[in-house]
């Protein structure tokens, strides 16, 4: 039975979110609803926004939700109405990555999860005035009051979590500190350093100091993120726009250079800070997602020394794992994830999304 609901549909690139009624087709075996009680706002949210992200428009985007499951398709095993989950991103479970256990790679993730705008047959999951629009967002469209998510992008959580607080775990939160804990893998005594104190940076910086490095290193252009990451556990911070960050790292250091660093920004020249940063063997991942084309300039002989370069995808975190962890973190308050968040309302998303971009917001939760 399809349903109908409230969403904030996007007309085109950088134009203003408008809230309609829209109506949610029928649940296929393997897809929930779910009734929307926060979505976190993401810059990949803001990439479609921006028309730097191909999704088909008028559409419904949003891929940070959490809420309680009202519907449940009939081939659903692991999920019931009334659960509560955090919605993460759709992968296909039959790939060699999936099967792997590194379904951030799997062999279809863009097109379920950015480009299509529809299932994976091309059906699409949102109507407005009678015509399909844009939807199935990271298998979700979370901006909106309801949403069609899949069995195994759902992930159940714990019946007294704040799912307000939690919302944002499903992408941005979980790259930063699966990328941390998971591709890097820092470890007690490394030397670290996080490039971009945003929600994906801040998170890394909560992931590295969990494991106690020996330097923990935030690098930014923001003063409020650069206190903000020293209250989350940076031994130390720079300035990118008033300092040499490569000349301050080796200082810092002690001339060692780091183990490990970690690029948000997908700005080339923060790239190569962060490899000329690097001791002998030391690791950089990225997670940044500039345009097509984009290249780092590298330096052949600064990499000799056992340096090594890699991209990172949704922190190589598998989200059925990954979630609860960080659920059971913030319950602890050993992840003060409410210092990163702001909440606003469905109708004042133009301003959330505003807000992040400006810098004044770190992460914007839509409270629906």
């Amino acid at each position: 039975m399809s349903t109908k609901t409230r969403a904030a549909v996007l007309s085109g690139p950088q134009t203003s979110f408008t809230v309609k009624d829209v109506e949610l087709g029928d649940l296929r075996e393997h897809e929930v609803l779910v009734r929307m009680v926060a979505t976190g706002v993401c810059h990949t949210d803001l990439g479609v926004w921006a028309g730097g992200i191909p999704f088909p428009l008028p559409g419904v985007i949003g891929h940070e939700g959490a809420g309680v499951v009202e519907q449940v398709g009939s081939a659903v095993t692991t999920i019931t109405p009334g659960d509560k989950v955090v919605l993460s991103y759709a992968s296909c479970g039959e790939c060699p990555a999936c099967l792997h256990g590194h379904p951030a790679y799997c062999s279809t993730w863009l097109p379920r999860n950015l480009f299509a705008g529809a299932r994976e047959d091309g059906t699409p999951t949102i109507s407005l005035d009678g015509a399909p629009i844009g939807g199935h967002f990271f298998a979700q469209s979370s901006f909106a009051q309801h949403a069609i998510a899949e069995e195994r992008n759902v992930v159940v959580v714990d019946p007294d979590a704040d799912l307000t607080t939690i919302a944002p775990l499903g992408c941005g939160v979980m790259t930063g500190f699966g990328s941390v804990w998971n591709a890097l893998d820092v470890q007690a005594g490394a030397r670290v350093a996080v490039f971009g104190a945003g929600a994906v940076g801040l998170s890394g910086v909560v992931a590295a100091a969990l494991r106690e490095p020996e330097l923990l290193i935030a690098v930014d252009v923001v003063p409020e993120r650069l206190d903000l990451a020293l209250e989350l556990g940076a031994t130390h911070i720079i300035n990118g726009r008033e300092e040499d960050v490569v000349a301050r790292i080796v200082e810092i250091t002690g001339g060692a250079g780091l183990t490990h660093a970690f690029d948000t920004t997908g700005v080339p020249a923060v790239a190569r800070s962060g490899i000329d940063a690097l001791g002998a063997r030391g690791r950089l991942v990225t997670c940044g997602a500039p345009p097509p084309g984009t290249e780092i300039p590298v330096d052949f002989q600064g990499i000799l020394p056992g340096k090594s370069i890699s991209g990172v995808t949704m922190g190589d975190a598998d989200p059925k794992s990954l979630i609860p962890q960080l659920v059971e973190l913030v319950a602890s308050g050993r992840f003060p994830l409410g210092r990163l968040t702001k909440q606003y309302t469905l109708d004042q998303l133009d301003q959330a999304v505003a807000d992040m971009h400006h810098g004044t917001t770190v992460k914007p939760v839509i409270v629906h």
